[in-house]
Parts: C-alpha cells; structure tokens; sequence
C-alpha cells in the first residue's frame, strides 16, 4: 500500500527532503507566468520536470504514470511570483 503525502508551497523553496517519487501536483500561476521546475538536491540540483504557467488562475494538473519520477535527495520547488502547488510524493 502506498504512503502518499500532499504537501502544499507557495514560494520557491524545497517541498520535501529525502528520497520520493513525484506521483503528481496541481498548480495555479497566479498574476505571473513563467516556468514551474522541480529539481533534485536543491535549488541548482538536478531539472526533473519542467513546464510553464500562464497568468491566470485556471490550475495545471498531472498525474504521472507509474511510479512518477524519483528524486533521490529531495524535491526543490521553483515558482513564478504568486504561484502556488500541491504535490503528491510518496517515500520510496
């Protein structure tokens, strides 16, 4: 049985620490638009996902397949200005 979290930022900053696969997330762009990246070991880590938001508030959301991606040393998190996300990870 899977042991999935939700957790939720709203400003550039690592979302977990320790071993997880990123299983899937929902963000809104809010008033900017820019790139969402998810790196692995901090904020000059390794790129994993990547994409960009609009300005508005309609949400982006994913559900990745499988297993999602594994980040081995933790989840970094970089938002545009007024951006905000919920990620579901799961330990592994």
């Amino acid at each position: 049985m899977a042991n999935v979290v939700a957790n939720h930022i709203d400003a550039t900053g690592t979302l977990v620490s320790g071993r997880r696969n990123l299983l899937g997330y929902q963000v809104i762009g809010g008033g900017t638009a820019g790139d969402v990246i998810f790196r692995d070991g901090g904020a000059s880590g390794t790129v994993r996902l990547q994409f960009n938001v609009s300005t508005g508030i309609q949400p982006v959301q994913l559900t990745l397949p499988a297993d999602g991606i594994l980040f081995v040393t933790d989840i970094h998190v970089t938002l545009p200005t007024s951006a905000k996300a919920t990620v579901f990870t799961e330990a592994v």
